[in-house]
């Protein structure tokens, strides 16, 4: 079975090609994430490659309640003990980077402030806060000197992110936060040099992902995108693949480890084309991860046609910790509690079984 097959870069030997997808899981206070943290990862570390959730790079991208970041001390020494863990069962694990632009609240900003985005375009829909929803209030726009310091601290996140003993980082440059934002012509009004064009839209993440080389190595260094998948208010839009295929071929050329793409159509988003999979491949030279609704024989069957070297898997790893040995023995799945994804403590995090056999 060759998802269960080896694949290897120069830093970044893996067991298999299975890959535990970041999934938010919000237990965390002031942006360290609780100790049973630890205990999730680790339950899951037989995967091939586990990047673990959204995680904020500064205070003023928490957009939501109880989301874990990297921008201090002890969000370091939180993140710590997780990949100690990880590592302590031989897996690999990289830390998803996330700032979230005009989506969230003011009332989940630690200090409080505005929301700063690209342009000031307010987003619609409320969000989760302390005092109940609120509607999500304009943001404001960010001024150029204002967008070079938020690609600084993109950097110090991974400097932070390595600190912490990570394997590698992920750039969130999909689902509608802040990345995505400048590559969107619906949140993307400004006239500078990071809005007008294709090439300017893309600026932003494309600085972003030099300064992550810089400090990281490009071969621990990955990016999420979600073309087609219209989230948090985007649109389609005319100009869409073409900027897909230029960030492509632009991350083809920095020599990043991977490009992982969220396809969401599970969640009634256009799925991604497989023509434009296609075209992916022939313009990126490493690492292509799929993720979305796969099961075990849809990844197998994806790998065996050579459409990606590794396939991420969401919500069956939340109630499998012990997935890929499912996988291997063809052993049932069991059922997730939607009600635990976002809040429960200990409960519906670390406490679904493990196999049978293995127990």
């Amino acid at each position: 079975m060759k998802l269960l097959e080896s694949i290897s870069a120069a830093s970044l030997p893996l067991a298999n090609r299975v890959v535990m997808a970041p999934m938010s899981r919000r237990r965390a206070t002031d942006g360290v994430p609780h100790d049973i943290v630890a205990t999730y990862y680790s339950q899951r570390a037989s995967a091939g490659l586990l990047i673990a959730e959204s995680t904020v790079i500064s205070a003023n991208g928490m957009g939501y309640s109880d989301l874990p970041a990297i921008y201090n001390d002890a969000q370091i020494a939180g993140w710590k003990k997780v990949t100690d863990a990880v590592h302590a069962k031989n897996g690999k694990i990289f830390l998803q980077l996330v700032h979230c632009g005009r989506l969230g609240h003011p009332l989940n900003l630690p200090g409080g402030g505005p929301l700063v985005a690209p342009s000031a375009v307010t987003a619609t829909g409320s969000v989760d806060t302390a005092q109940g929803p609120q509607l999500m209030p304009t943001p404001v726009a960010m001024s150029t000197a204002a967008v070079e310091e938020m690609i600084a601290l993109h950097v110090q996140a991974t400097k932070n992110a390595l600190t912490a003993g990570f394997d590698g980082v992920e750039i969130h440059a999909a689902h509608g936060y802040l990345i995505e934002q400048f590559m969107h012509p619906l949140t993307n009004e400004r006239i500078d040099k990071y809005g007008g064009s294709i090439e300017n839209r893309s600026r932003f993440l494309l600085d972003i992902v030099k300064g992550c080389i810089e400090v990281a190595g490009a071969d621990r260094v990955g990016i999420r995108l979600s073309p087609f998948a219209a989230l948090n208010g985007l649109t389609l839009y005319k100009e869409e693949i073409a900027t897909h295929l230029y960030l492509t071929s632009k991350l083809n050329s920095m020599d990043i480890r991977y490009i992982h793409l969220s396809d969401q159509s599970t969640n009634g988003s256009v799925p991604i084309p497989g023509n434009y999979i296609s075209l992916v491949r022939q313009q990126f030279n490493n690492w292509l991860i799929l993720g979305g609704g796969f099961t075990a024989d849809s990844a197998e069957k994806t790998l065996q046609r050579n459409e990606a070297d590794l396939i991420a898997f969401g919500r069956p790893f939340i109630s499998n910790p012990d997935l890929v040995e499912r996988f291997r023995d063809q052993y049932p799945l069991a059922a997730a509690d939607k009600s635990t994804f976002y809040e429960g403590g200990a409960t519906g995090l670390i406490d679904y079984p493990f196999m049978m056999t293995s127990q």
